[in-house]
Formats: structure tokens, C-alpha cells, sequence
């Protein structure tokens, strides 16, 4: 890898544009190398789960509402939306097919200096395929950019510490994505990159207080962007510039300032891009931070039976890291947090609320566990009251650490039951981690997609789904619409679709 140092120029040093980060990223997407097998495989896992949570998610309003406005956009040739028939508008079938998969925020996810779900890249790069008629393998290396660029900007650039969401690096790495896709040049992707990124970035008061279904919409909105940019790109209009390093750019006035440096790792030339195996999915349908705390709470449940009397428990204390404290542990000073009547996507973002819930139950379900009468239980509400997060340096520090080894999503907890009794135990990664009691492998993937699909898509279809996307480096440009599901006969049909403006 090279590392690029990124800093602010006044514009009188006039940065030359082959210096510049846009310039450097839409270098990285032009370059021809091959790639690998295991990044080949690891995209038709990615590919797999994300139609695996758009499926389970083409019901419920967000995805509904969104699937309504691209309806009212068919288009030829088009790209496919879950769950219909059809060809619709490429960027509004990124925009419905990026909330379908976002909505239960169940897909995967890469965590360091920021906070990212790359396979928000798939969607936007997907769609352009099949409107253009691209191949198989031309798709494989448009993901394998896109999870790159997101990924490497991730590890290098904080966007949260200053409140900024981090889908500000989505618009840029599906535009790098879509280039690499469409065989673009660098001059043409630089352009698309530098209007991605100017209209990507928002605040993240989309995941504070009160969460809205905007969070589901908000990565799908980066996607349509990074379309819509690579469009105009294409007929030769233009962008920003320097976007990330003008002096009224977006890092010296949106994120460390004019001061600022920053080293952003990038493939040289000829380097496989690889990042996709850092990343890692879920096992569950909760915030990244969640996973490990659900599957220790799943240990407490089968190895503490007094755990679930709320009453035998005095006090619930959860030590882990500066992010899981303060975004969605009680470090974010939240009241909604501990509201039974909060919003599904608030309670996704509370920890203390899912760790009662998974210690209650012993599992965790996308669905059920986040219920209304599932969080009205009294007992529930009664536990719930009793945990708190602190933050712990240690587990600060292995969340930032650049050691596989070391790196930790978890943390330790201590509950002092009212006997005066305490039980401790702590987990560092979930079980599906790729240092995980149980790695998620093909099977794993599968039997989610499975899962999830079950009573949505016919039996047939998710069949037909499966060993298509399997075939994914093979499929010419005929078979690309097919990495789709339409849903069972009569599901959709019983669902109004809610009128806007088209």
C-alpha cells in the first residue's frame, strides 16, 4: 500500500489535480489488476447477504416508500428492484435497493477511524451493470473498488469526531466503484468523485436522539449521488476541486481543519485490491457494536439462570469502548435509549436495551426482538433501567488498534446481583467475527439469505437466486438482471404505496 498524505493547500499553491486524493482514488480505479479469487468469493458472499436483508426488508415502510418512487420511474434498459418485476431508472433503483438493504442494518461492516457498511457500495454499482450491460466479472471489479476506496478512507479519515456521517466516504468509493464498472477514465472518475463527495456530506443527527427511517435512506442517497455524478462526469461536466484539500474544502472546514494531515493508505499500481476481506457481516440485526454483546449475552442466558429474574439483579455495568459508550450506550446521554416506546432504528442504537433483551431471551431475532410489546415487558423495562456503559481505555485502545489480533469490538461486563453476588465475563469479537468463535463462511451466508427470504420469496426463486450469484464471475450481460428476487405472489400486492410527488 502507499500512503498518501492529505492535507489543506491555499488555493494560491494551485494543488495540481494528479496530486490530489479524488485524483489518486480514481487512479487506484483505473488500474487493470486482476482480481483475486478470494476477493471474488468473498463479493458473491457480500452479494448473497445483502440480497439476504433487502428481501427481508421489502415489507416495511422505509423500503415500501422508496420502492414506490422508483415505480413511478420505469425505465429501459433499466435495472431491477427487489422484490418486483420491472426495470426501473438505474439511479433510482440504487436508491430503493440501498434502503432495502440498509433498513435492518444487517449487513456488513469495517471499523477504524470511522465507521462504514461498504455493502452500501453494491446496490449503486449493481444497478449500473445492469442498465449498461455490463458482465459478471466487470461487476466483481467495480464491488472490489468500491469496497477498497471505502474502506481505505475509513481506516485513514474520521468523519464522526466532527459529526459528520459517515456516508461522506460512500459517495466517493460508489463513484470510484461505478468507474472502474464502466471502464471510465481517470480524469472522468476524478470529476465524479469530487461532485460525490460534495453532495454526500450531512450530519450525523440522522443517528442521534430520536433515530428516523432516514437512516436506512441516508447511505442509498450517497449511492443515487454517486450515479448521478458519474452521469454528469460523463458528459463532461465538472467538480469541485480540490474537494477534500481547498482550503474551503471539505477538511478545512467540515472535518480537522486547516491544519490538518492525514496518511490515506491506497493500492500502488498493479496491487490487488483486497480490502473486502477486511470487512465483516452480521450475525445479528443490530448496530456493528452489538454483535459480540449479543452473543455474550446468549452465553449469560445458557450459563447463569439467575440472570433472569430481573429483580435478583442490582446493577448492570458494561465496560468497553469510547464509541460503543458514546453512540449507543448510555455515554450518548440519550433518553430515548431507555424509552420502550422508541423507534425500531433508536433501539438498534441502544446497547443497553439490547443486551437485556438478548440475556432475556437467549437469542435475537430482526423482527421479534424489537417488537413494541417486546420492549413494553415489564421485567424488560425493569432490567433495562439497570445497565450502563462506561468506557475502558483497554478496550479503547484494541478498538483502534491496526493488530488483527488486538482489534475489539467488545468488552466486559459486571453484574452485581442483590445477594451481593457478582458475575463478570467479557467477549472481544462476535462469534461470527473472522476471529470469531464462528466465522461466517459460504454456508453461513447462505442459510441467512434462506432464512430471511423465507415466506417473502417463493422457494424456487431462492433457488434460482443462489446459483446464479454463485456463477457471478461468469454471468454475461443477459443474465446480470437476474440478481434479483421478486417476491412471493401476493405479498407486495396486499401493501399500499404510499403517493409523493410523482
Amino acid at each position: 500500500m502507499n500512503l498518501h498524505e492529505v492535507r489543506v493547500h491555499p488555493s494560491d499553491e494551485n494543488l495540481p489535480r494528479e496530486e490530489q486524493l479524488a485524483w489518486k482514488i480514481a487512479e487506484v480505479a483505473t488500474d487493470p489488476v486482476e482480481v483475486t479469487p478470494e476477493v471474488t468469493e468473498m463479493v458473491i458472499n457480500r452479494m448473497i447477504d445483502n440480497a439476504a436483508v433487502a428481501t427481508a426488508s421489502i415489507t416495511r415502510a422505509p423500503a415500501v416508500a422508496a420502492r414506490a418512487q422508483a415505480l413511478d420511474h420505469p425505465y429501459a434498459p433499466g435495472s431491477t428492484v427487489f422484490g418486483v418485476d420491472g426495470r426501473f431508472g438505474p439511479e433510482w433503483a440504487a436508491w430503493a435497493n440501498g434502503v432495502a438493504v440498509r433498513e435492518l442494518d444487517y449487513h456488513d461492516t469495517f471499523l477504524a477511524a470511522e465507521y462504514s457498511h461498504p455493502g452500501d457500495n453494491i446496490p449503486p454499482i449493481l444497478a449500473v451493470a445492469q442498465h449498461a450491460g455490463r458482465t459478471g466479472a466487470e461487476l466483481v471489479r467495480g464491488i472490489a473498488t468500491g469496497y477498497e476506496i471505502q474502506v481505505d478512507l475509513v481506516k485513514a479519515i474520521s468523519l464522526h469526531a466532527h459529526k459528520i456521517d459517515h456516508v461522506a466516504h460512500l459517495g466517493p468509493s460508489a463513484a470510484a466503484g461505478i468507474g472502474t464498472l464502466l471502464g471510465l477514465s481517470t480524469e472522468t472518475i476524478f470529476q465524479a468523485i469530487g461532485q460525490a463527495l460534495h453532495t454526500t456530506t450531512a450530519t450525523r443527527q440522522s443517528r442521534k436522539g430520536e433515530i428516523s427511517t432516514w437512516k436506512a435512506y441516508a447511505p442509498a442517497f450517497a449511492g443515487k449521488m454517486a450515479v448521478e455524478a458519474v452521469d454528469r462526469a460523463m458528459r463532461g461536466q465538472t467538480s469541485p476541486t480540490p474537494i477534500y484539500e481547498g482550503e474551503d474544502g471539505v477538511i478545512a472546514w467540515l472535518l480537522d481543519g486547516p491544519e490538518a494531515r492525514y496518511q490515506v493508505p491506497l493500492p500502488a499500481k498493479g496491487e490487488a485490491k483486497r480490502a473486502i476481506l477486511d470487512s465483516y457481516t452480521k450475525e445479528h440485526s443490530a448496530e456493528y457494536q452489538a454483535q459480540a454483546w449479543i452473543d455474550l449475552a446468549r452465553k449469560l442466558h445458557n450459563e447463569h439462570p439467575e440472570l433472569l429474574d430481573p429483580s435478583a439483579i442490582g446493577r448492570v455495568t458494561i465496560h468497553t469502548s469510547h464509541h460503543t459508550h458514546y453512540v449507543i450506550g448510555s455515554g450518548a446521554n440519550d433518553p430515548q435509549k431507555y424509552d420502550p416506546t422508541a423507534s425500531r432504528e433508536t433501539l438498534d442504537h441502544s446497547i443497553p436495551y439490547i443486551f437485556t433483551v438478548a440475556l432475556q431471551d437467549g437469542a435475537w431475532h430482526h423482527v421479534d426482538s424489537y417488537a413494541p410489546e417486546r420492549a413494553g415487558r415489564p421485567d424488560t423495562v425493569e432490567l433495562w433501567q439497570k445497565v450502563r456503559t462506561v468506557e475502558d481505555p483497554e478496550w479503547t485502545r484494541r478498538y483502534h488498534s491496526t493488530d488483527p489480533a488486538e482489534k475489539a469490538f467488545g468488552g466486559r461486563v459486571e453484574i452485581i446481583l442483590t445477594d451481593g453476588s457478582t458475575v463478570t465475563d467479557e467477549i472481544a469479537v462476535a462469534d461470527a467475527h473472522p476471529l470469531g468463535a464462528r466465522p461466517f463462511a459460504r454456508a453461513d451466508y447462505v442459510r441467512k439469505f434462506e432464512t430471511l427470504a423465507d415466506g417473502v420469496v417463493e422457494d424456487a426463486e431462492i433457488a434460482r437466486f443462489l446459483a446464479l450469484v454463485e456463477r457471478l464471475p461468469e454471468l454475461d450481460a443477459t443474465e446480470l438482471p437476474g440478481l434479483t428476487v421478486t417476491a412471493r405472489p401476493g405479498l407486495l400486492e396486499s401493501i399500499p404505496l404510499p403517493k409523493g410527488l410523482f
